[in-house]
Order: C-alpha cells, then sequence, then structure tokens
C-alpha cells in the first residue's frame, strides 16, 4: 500500500487479483480506490478498461490479444462482475469461449449472460449485455479463461433451443467431433432442461447431429440433403475397388456407388490439389463410382442444384451398378 497524507493507498493490482484480475467500478471503491486512483491508474496503464465500468490487469489483456476466445472471456468476466455473481457467460458467449464454431456469429462485443431465477432479482440487461433467466445447476457451470461459463453441454443445448435447426446442427457437430462435449453429455442436459422452451428442437439436433461431420460445411450439407428428401450417407467413408482403397469420401452413399465432396471448388485449390483431386474422381469413376463436388455458395444458395446433381449420380450409379 502506497502511502498518503490522507492515508493509506489500496494497491489496485493487489486488488484486482483478488477478483481473479477484473474488478467493477464499484467493487474497487469499496476496497477504497478513489475515483481519482482510479484515473491516475489508467492514465499510466496499470489498468485497462473491459466493458463499461469494469477494469483488468494489463498482462490480463496483454495474454489476450489477438486470441477471441481469450478476449470474449475477459469482456464476458467484466459482463459477470456487472451482472452479479450467481451469472455465468452463456449462449453465443460460452460458444466463442469454448471455441466452438457458429454458422452465424453475433457481434463479438455483445456478451450473453445466464442468470439463475433464484439468484439476483434484476432482470434488466444493460449495455452491452443480453441476460437470460434460467436454472444454472453447478453441474452445467464451469471455469474457462477465469470466468464462469456454462459447459460445453449445456451451450450446445442452449443455442440448440434458440437457433435454427441448422444452426444448432453445426455447434453440435463441431462439439462432438472436437471431442468437447459427448452425447451422454447433451442427453443429460437434455433431461434437466426436458420442460424448457425449444428444447424439442434441441433433442432433434441432437438426435442429428454426428460428431464425423469435419466442417460447417459437412453439417449444413447435411441438413440440406436430408431437407431435400436425400438418405443419409455415410460420412468419411472409405471407397474403392477390389483391388485398394482409392480415397475417403466426404459422403457416401454405398447403394448408389455414389461421393460427395463438400471441399470446395477446383478452382479454389492450388494447381496440384487440382491436379490430384482430378485424377483421384478419374480413378473413383473408372471403378464405377459417380462424383459430385460442391460449393459453400452452392449449398447455402442454391441446395436444390446440388441435390439434382446427386439425384443424377444416384441414377448413373445405379445404372452402372445393373450393368
Amino acid at each position: 500500500m502506497e502511502a498518503t497524507l490522507g492515508g493509506p493507498v489500496p494497491d489496485i493490482q493487489a486488488v484486482l487479483r483478488r477478483f481473479s484480475g477484473v474488478a467493477t467500478r464499484p467493487e474497487l471503491a469499496t476496497a477504497g480506490v478513489s475515483e481519482a486512483q482510479l484515473r491516475r491508474h489508467l492514465r499510466r496503464g496499470a489498468l485497462v478498461p473491459v466493458g463499461r465500468g469494469a477494469y483488468a490487469l494489463p498482462e490480463l489483456v496483454a495474454a489476450a490479444a489477438g486470441d477471441p476466445a481469450r478476449e470474449h472471456a475477459l469482456a464476458a468476466a467484466a459482463a459477470v462482475r456487472r451482472g452479479g455473481g450467481d451469472a455465468a457467460a452463456s449462449h453465443h458467449s460460452a460458444a466463442i469461449i469454448h471455441g466452438l464454431d457458429l454458422l452465424a456469429w453475433p457481434d463479438a462485443a455483445a456478451v450473453a449472460l445466464t442468470r439463475s431465477p433464484h439468484g439476483s432479482r434484476s432482470r434488466s440487461a444493460r449495455a452491452g449485455i443480453v441476460v437470460h433467466i434460467a436454472d444454472l445447476p453447478a453441474q452445467q457451470v464451469t471455469s474457462r479463461h477465469g470466468v464462469r461459463v456454462t459447459t460445453v453441454a449445456r451451450t450446445v443445448i442452449d443455442l440448440a433451443r434458440m437457433l435454427p435447426f441448422t444452426d444448432g446442427v453445426v455447434v453440435a457437430d463441431v462439439a462432438l467431433h472436437a471431442r468437447k462435449a459427448a452425447r451422454p453429455e447433451l442427453g443429460a442436459v437434455l433431461a434437466a432442461c426436458a420442460r424448457w422452451p425449444g428444447i424439442r428442437r434441441a433433442e432433434r439436433v441432437t438426435a442429428f447431429s454426428d460428431q464425423r461431420a469435419e466442417s460447417v460445411l459437412e453439417s449444413v450439407a447435411r441438413v440440406a440433403f436430408d431437407e431435400h428428401g436425400l438418405p443419409a450417407p455415410q460420412l468419411q467413408a472409405w471407397v474403392g475397388d477390389d483391388k485398394k482403397i482409392l480415397g475417403r469420401a466426404d459422403f457416401f452413399w454405398p447403394e448408389h456407388r455414389t461421393i460427395a465432396e463438400a471441399d470446395g471448388s477446383v478452382s479454389c485449390a492450388s494447381p496440384e490439389q487440382a491436379v490430384s483431386q482430378r485424377g483421384r474422381d478419374a480413378r473413383l469413376r473408372d471403378s464405377g463410382f459417380e462424383v459430385v463436388h460442391f460449393t459453400w455458395r452452392e449449398i447455402r444458395t442454391v441446395p436444390w442444384q446440388v441435390v439434382a446433381s446427386l439425384r443424377a449420380a444416384f441414377a448413373g450409379g445405379g445404372a452402372r451398378d445393373q450393368a
């Protein structure tokens, strides 16, 4: 503590460390930090503002720079402290902090919190904070990058309850593929939240999710295929002829001897990759398989055209199989 004529001055950095590196203006005032002292430390760079009325240690801000998950965790920690100790980062904020892909990215400056209805009485949102009121069982809350946050499984179910079906499948697929959540964990959250709004949609998302989907593009394509009445394909399937394996397919319909690839157009690849891909496709076709490629733009804007190409390939593959 520094000594002055007016008495001891609190060590602001020590105060912040008691709050895991982030504190609000009222918390600093309660610890004895005056407005003049706060402004002086801000000018010196000993404190860095993170969110309205919240401050962090400069080493925390420096460590988070360039890392979207850590940067958002700092903003979320400030929002949690402002919103009350019973709150936790949730929904899109939890997805960002856990490193989960989303189909549509929200404003990264907006923080989503969930607050227990049994805790703080205030239900009002503040600038830059979206507040959800819901139970927060201890087993559905964890800590990551120094902030209270809903678990990956709870985050997936929260988003699946609220977002369109395709968006929910994207986040569920990536959580399962990255092994950040397991199917039994999703089931446990579904059971615990059985009466919550949107839970039927979340159940559909969970049932449809597949850990074998390796990208957002593949997840989106799976939903498009299903919505347009195609049979469910095998994912990441090894295909070949009687002599050898010829490659691994993103999507494979063995009954139609048809392969679909969601890895973009040949024009986006390097010349070497394009040559390799054309050679692979030729070997597959020579072995009696139909091969269809589609891009992100196509599956998002004209999915019926992709589906029509696949149906044509099904017909061709079936004809080859009968020949």
